[in-house]
């Protein structure tokens, strides 16, 4: 790494389609910071992470070469970064042990994602999902990365790994960053339901990054609406959410004149799902062509592959061996 480049990491779960919530909230975070000359960029399909919560093996197989896909689809350059597989870079689990050492189990338990999903899968709270932050922590700051392009839901993950940061370089005399996130407009994308966030785990949530037209129109036409007109735009809910679809994917001037008119005349919601659908598939059309390329070349995608956990391999086992030796493990003849 030159001296005068900040590091980035991100990663995404292998668990699922890609959809507009990951690419707003992470994948176009990546893409600036990958065209900026100030940063060296390291993205990884976080397929380990996807066993903190029940899988099925062949699926998150297939699904690990799709983020894949989706990942240089998007614009990912594996000549401007290092795109991998997280499982492919053992030192990151060997990290994660390590970093477990200066942080508290009651600390992990009063997270608020832990606590979501233990409710969520209450017959499978297990360390795997209890150490999750720290893992993360691992995953970022194996590298030294600084800089982390991820949705705001994320950021009590990301003080994790700040106090590990600290209480490390504290002990042991490293040299680590305390990451910050990078945020993009639509840093958080909410749910077409009109509650939480965006998610691949809530039917009628989401809108996949690989939906023709049809689909998209399908999942706006379930969106919940109101009568259309009101003294004051509403803040919060399906409409709200629907408003902030139009200025991500049509700009302020549309979202100006929808909020106008739900002011004033009345808004005709078919009118406003047809035209939202027509704009989120124009813009996700050439992502959808530059996939289907890459599935065609099969030989260009491995390789992409096996060089990108080589790289980050180099750069993961120079940082551990460092660990290794200032806590005292190993041994040096």
């Amino acid at each position: 790494m030159s001296d005068s480049k900040l590091r980035v990491l991100s990663g995404i779960r292998a668990s699922g389609k890609l959809h507009i919530g990951n690419y707003y909230g992470a994948i176009k975070g990546m893409l600036e910071l990958q065209q900026d000359d100030a940063y060296e960029t390291f993205y990884m399909v976080a397929d380990a992470h996807g066993i903190t919560t029940p899988y099925e093996i062949e699926k998150i197989k297939a699904e690990k070469l799709d983020v894949i896909l989706d990942y240089l689809a998007a614009g990912l350059d594996p000549e401007k970064s290092t795109v991998f597989i997280q499982s492919m870079v053992p030192a990151h689990y060997e990290l994660s042990y390590f970093f477990s050492s200066v942080i508290t189990v009651a600390r992990m338990q009063h997270l608020p994602t832990f606590k979501e999903k233990v409710k969520q899968y209450p017959e499978n709270a297990t360390m795997a999902l209890l150490n999750y932050p720290v893992l993360m922590a691992a995953d970022i700051l194996i590298y030294h990365a600084s800089r982390v392009p991820v949705g705001q839901d994320q950021e009590p993950h990301l003080e994790v790994a700040r106090e590990i940061s600290r209480k490390f370089n504290a002990l042991y005399g490293t040299n680590f960053p305390e990451p910050t996130v990078f945020r993009t407009k639509g840093s958080y994308v909410p749910s077409l339901t009109g509650e939480g966030k965006m998610s691949k785990s809530v039917e009628g949530s989401y809108i996949s990054l690989r939906d023709d037209l049809e689909t998209i129109k399908s999942v706006l036409a379930k969106v919940p609406t109101d009568s259309g007109k009101g003294e004051i735009l509403p803040e919060s809910g399906s409409v709200a959410n629907l408003l902030t679809f139009v200025d991500l994917f049509m700009g302020e001037q549309a979202y100006k004149h929808y909020a106008d008119l739900y002011t004033g005349a009345g808004i005709r919601y078919s009118d406003l799902k047809a035209e939202l659908a027509g704009a989120i598939f124009a813009e996700l059309q050439p992502f959808q062509q530059k996939r289907a390329e890459l599935v065609a070349n099969p030989t260009y995608v491995n390789k992409v592959i096996v060089e990108g956990a080589a790289k980050a391999t180099e750069v993961a086992n120079a940082t551990v061996d460092d660990v290794r030796s200032r806590i005292g493990m190993g041994y040096t003849f």
